[in-house]
């Protein structure tokens, strides 16, 4: 008589062939069954998964559930938040790059967070600013002194998240701030570069403040620039501010960057939406059209 269970469980790393699977509970070490490499499927972290767990140990991956999204690289599926962090200084905010990720974010079904760390070193008001009109969760964090921390906290609870931004920024401290004992190496700035080193090596999810948390191999915005895009006709419902104007245009072909009649451009006049953010919405409607030319 067998003593085999099935069980449903979440992948929270993948090493070596070896899968670590929650399920029940416990975390399992598992094995993919055959079938996903003649299919050509990876089982990735964060993938929902039905699994044996057999008395002999030769525990296996036996299917996966339909993924809600998923990651290039980093190699991570089902992620219901995407913290963007961007330091106050050293290195400085960059608008634009933010900007890219949230809409990046957006197009992956996945909520952006823009979070502001040191903000012991730096008032951060103007770029909170920005961000909250746009309609987005918005906080300014202190690993130093504290500040922010409980947000972020209680923002993790019940999700799955990522964090992503440049390195030096500080999503390993961060991390490690808001979970004692989590111990995640962090590098420090390198001056002559002016960035950070990476310290991350396998992608992992962490079971933090109630929630999972990707702890990701370096990942930086410019990881999800060079593996994700977005589609010439998709950009505008990537600015959330942008919604409540779109279909008010005079012309349905309108692209909201100097036509007559534009809805969009009538609310940034009024000071409605940021010129900040039209000004990127700009730039990535430009360069998507080139590619798209090509």
């Amino acid at each position: 008589m067998s003593d085999n269970v099935i069980l449903k469980g979440k992948i929270l790393k993948g090493i070596g062939g070896f899968y670590y699977i929650e399920a029940a509970g416990v975390v399992y070490e598992c094995k993919a069954r055959g079938v996903f490499r003649k299919q050509k499927i990876t089982p990735l972290v964060g993938d929902e998964v039905s699994v044996t767990i057999r008395s002999d140990g030769e525990n296996t991956i036996d299917s996966i559930y339909p993924r809600k999204n998923f990651l290039i690289r980093p190699p991570v599926a089902n992620i219901e938040q995407l913290f963007i962090l961007s330091a106050a200084c050293n290195p400085s905010p960059n608008l634009y790059l933010i900007d890219k990720m949230t809409a990046l974010a957006f197009n992956k079904g996945i909520e952006p967070i823009v979070v502001f760390t040191k903000s012991d070193l730096k008032d951060l008001s103007e770029y909170t600013k920005i961000y909250k009109n746009a309609g987005f969760k918005t906080a300014c964090i202190s690993s130093v002194t504290g500040d922010g921390l409980d947000i972020v906290r209680n923002w993790i609870s019940g999700k799955v998240s990522a964090f992503t931004g440049n390195s030096g920024v500080g999503k390993s401290t961060l991390l490690n701030a808001i979970c004692e004992g989590l111990n995640l190496d962090t590098g420090e700035i390198s001056e002559k570069l002016g960035r950070g080193r990476h310290t991350t090596r396998a992608v992992e999810l962490h079971k933090i403040c109630g929630g999972y948390v990707a702890d990701t191999p370096g990942f930086s915005s410019f990881d999800m620039e060079k593996n994700e895009s977005i589609d010439l006709e998709n950009i505008q419902y990537c600015f959330p501010e942008f919604r409540e104007y779109l279909g008010e245009c005079k012309f349905v072909s309108c692209s909201h960057t100097v036509d007559k009649g534009c809805a969009i451009l009538e609310a940034l006049n009024e000071g409605k939406i940021e010129k900040s953010r039209h000004e990127s919405y700009k730039t990535m409607y430009g360069e998507a059209k080139e590619l798209k030319r090509w």
